[in-house]
């Protein structure tokens, strides 16, 4: 049986299962994303490895240093 369903549910379908797929991958720990990530690169492990610290301390530091929202709101 097919069911039509809008343009609107499909891209928010989407959408859930993107974030279903990101929240799964920044979970895992850090060396195991760059083993899954070196397989068929051109990279190694050990270099992927590096970048994903170099992109999650660049992203704390975002965050860090980024103003709450309230915060900005008050401002």
């Amino acid at each position: 049986m097919s069911t039509v369903i809008s343009r609107e549910q499909a891209v928010a379908n989407a959408r859930r299962v993107l974030d279903r797929a990101r929240a799964r991958r920044d979970a895992l720990p850090i060396r195991e994303a760059a083993e899954q990530a070196a397989v068929g690169s051109f990279q190694s492990a050990d270099e992927i490895e590096l970048t994903l610290r170099r992109l999650r301390r660049a992203a704390l530091v975002e965050q860090v240093s980024a103003p709450s929202a309230p915060a900005a709101r008050a401002a």
